[in-house]
């Protein structure tokens, strides 16, 4: 073979490859937006689904678990501990924000060591109670180190950056019929929650009284943030 038919088999079988390569090229492209348009659908339902799980997490979770751990401050020494929390200076207050995970994390150990040994119940419950423990610990610590670590620079950027983004996706999501429904089951649970507690309240109550000789606690409202940093 002389060096012309070379030249010309060569070009033609890179013809051919570049063909073969469009070709494959747009049907990848179209079997990628026939998925796409198939997926697209159930994907924006699950997303909408997940973030208004998040923000349904976050009122009925972070808020309420705050809200709990604020009404202790009822006792002298829970009071003095977060009049400590909320004077502490800003990588202090950062540490005190993580060291509740840090604190529980054993526990998840254990919950995983008790799954693996087929204690099923007694892990989840366990996995579940160190949850919320740590939620509730870190949503109370936050409230009261945030004017500290706002002093952080980059602790405040990040949280300026954070919220507007965060408000603006919640706007979209309360919109969709995930939230809406979320919003129906939230207060038709409250309302059985509080209607039971009514129920139950006065006996309570007066086990309470009989066996230690005081009011039943958390029957007041709690005190503010403001309260316990002003003290």
């Amino acid at each position: 073979m002389d060096t012309d038919e070379f030249r010309k088999t060569a070009t033609r079988a890179l013809g051919s490859l570049w063909r073969v390569t469009v070709i494959a090229l747009w049907t990848i492209r179209e079997l990628l937006r026939t998925a796409w348009s198939i997926v697209r659908g159930p994907l924006i339902a699950a997303l909408n689904v997940t973030a208004a799980l998040i923000i349904l997490f976050e009122e009925w979770g972070w808020r309420p678990l705050s809200n709990l751990l604020g009404r202790l401050a009822a006792f002298a020494p829970v009071a003095a501990i977060e009049r400590l929390l909320a004077r502490l200076p800003p990588y202090a207050a950062l540490v005190a924000l993580v060291l509740p995970t840090s604190l529980l994390l054993p526990l998840k150990f254990l919950a995983i060591w008790l799954l693996a040994n087929e204690h099923f119940l007694s892990a989840t419950l366990l996995f579940v109670g160190a949850k919320i423990a740590s939620t509730a610990l870190i949503a109370r610590i936050f409230l009261l180190v945030k004017p500290s670590l706002m002093q952080i620079g980059w602790f405040a950027a990040a949280y300026e950056w954070f919220i507007p983004w965060k408000d603006a996706l919640y706007a979209q999501i309360r919109a969709s019929w995930a939230w809406r429904y979320g919003r129906i089951v939230k207060a038709r649970a409250m309302s059985e929650v509080r209607a039971a507690w009514a129920r139950v309240r006065p006996r309570v109550a007066a086990l309470w009284q009989r066996y230690t000789g005081r009011e039943l606690p958390f029957s007041g409202s709690p005190r503010t943030d403001a309260d316990i940093v002003g003290k």
